[in-house]
């Protein structure tokens, strides 16, 4: 198995840029998820690692090899669609077998091979039949069985769950984790859907507009979001924020919103001495943010939505501004109408400069964003 490593790697059809100045390395047997919403620039990283697409600038490595003029076919790579792409007059056995055929392996071999592929993924008792006879599931671990078969040296996978159920899609990702780890295999894996990049990678990098934002362990993501879309975009429901020029009464720093003044946990006020930002976005996950009597910011209950294990409780702001807090279902519900007050939990608070929409890290350490990821184009 191998190291993918995009060094500096731009994509450009015509003017318009699909994939901005990106360096990323995925280690050796790691599951790196590459997310974001559509039309980010994620699908098309894939498809210069799968040499579909030619970098307009920049390298792209595959184990020790620069691959940049190296056909697909001798990349030694696995591609894995959101289609399935299977050939419908094949049966599942010459599906799965195709790969092997076309690089002229023995046929003995090629059958325990395709055996070995087929059991591990559930399928030796459909080896006989057409995908026209399959689900949806089952074709998609026909494709799945196709692009292990030959062991290559990564996965390409773009969104292949997406054509799944939601039942279907929890178990495929389960399977899937599990198969990555028995094979110990570099897997790219590309999705808009968060909850499979949080579950399913050992880091996610998350893209928009080309640019490639930001890239950790899900939980650090999760916990220190670099930037603003980074914040709105990991979470459901995503990151509440307010924002407001800071101010200074009494000696200590807040931030002036509507008629309100909202305090600040002393080492953010130092973060702002620090930075001398003069206007930020203060963020809290809806598990952080509270109602109670002792608040400070005044709201009024728009929606209540039960989940059954807890409940999202949509708020709005004197300036119409709504707002979600998540709230255990074995709290009482407020009314809908009625009027709150919100209570952040200071040490969960994320401050952000207002105007390039930076991390403001508490701590005076730089936020951990990729090299591809230049200041000019923060505000993006």
């Amino acid at each position: 198995m191998a190291r993918v490593v995009f060094d500096h790697v731009t994509k450009r059809f015509g003017d318009v840029v699909a994939v901005d100045d990106m360096s990323l390395e995925v280690f050796d047997q790691e599951f790196l998820v590459l997310l974001g919403p559509s039309g980010c620039g994620k699908s098309t990283a894939l498809r210069m690692v799968a040499g579909l697409e030619d970098p307009t600038e920049g390298t792209i490595t595959i184990g020790d090899r620069v691959v940049n003029d190296v056909e697909a076919k001798d990349r030694d790579i696995a591609m894995v669609f959101q289609t399935y792409a299977l050939y419908p007059h094949m049966s599942v056995r010459k599906n799965i077998e195709f790969p092997l055929r076309t690089r002229k392996v023995a046929p003995d071999q090629r059958t325990s091979l395709v055996m070995e592929a087929a059991e591990s993924l559930g399928l030796e008792k459909l080896l006989d039949r057409k995908p026209a006879q399959l689900s949806g599931g089952q074709r998609q671990r026909v494709a799945l069985a196709r692009a292990i078969v030959r062991r290559p040296q990564a996965f390409l996978m773009d969104e292949p769950l997406s054509n799944l159920d939601a039942k279907l899609r929890v178990q495929t990702r389960a399977e899937l984790i599990e198969l990555q780890r028995e094979l110990a295999t570099t897997v790219i894996y590309v999705t808009h859907d968060q909850v499979e990049a949080m579950t399913m990678g050992n880091r996610i990098a998350i893209m928009a507009d080309g640019l490639l934002h930001q890239v950790g362990p899900p939980q650090a993501v999760y916990e220190k979001p670099a930037n603003l879309f980074v914040a709105r975009f990991i979470g459901n429901p995503p990151m509440q924020m307010v924002a407001g020029p800071v101010v200074r009464i009494d000696g200590q720093l807040g931030v002036a919103v509507e008629h309100t003044v909202l305090p600040l946990p002393p080492e953010h006020q130092a973060a702002i001495e620090r930075t001398g930002v003069q206007s930020v976005v203060i963020g809290v996950r809806p598990e952080h943010l509270q109602l109670g009597s002792d608040g400070v910011l005044p709201a009024t209950v728009s929606v209540v939505e039960s989940l059954g294990h807890e409940r999202h409780v949509i708020c709005r702001l004197d300036d119409e501004q709504m707002v979600i807090s998540r709230q255990p279902s074995d709290q009482p519900a407020p009314g809908e109408g009625s009027m709150v007050r919100l209570v952040a939990d200071p040490a969960h608070l994320h401050l952000y400069d207002a105007e390039t929409e930076r991390r403001i890290e508490t701590d005076g350490l730089p936020p951990i964003t990729p090299r591809s990821f230049p200041a000019d184009k923060a505000r993006q």
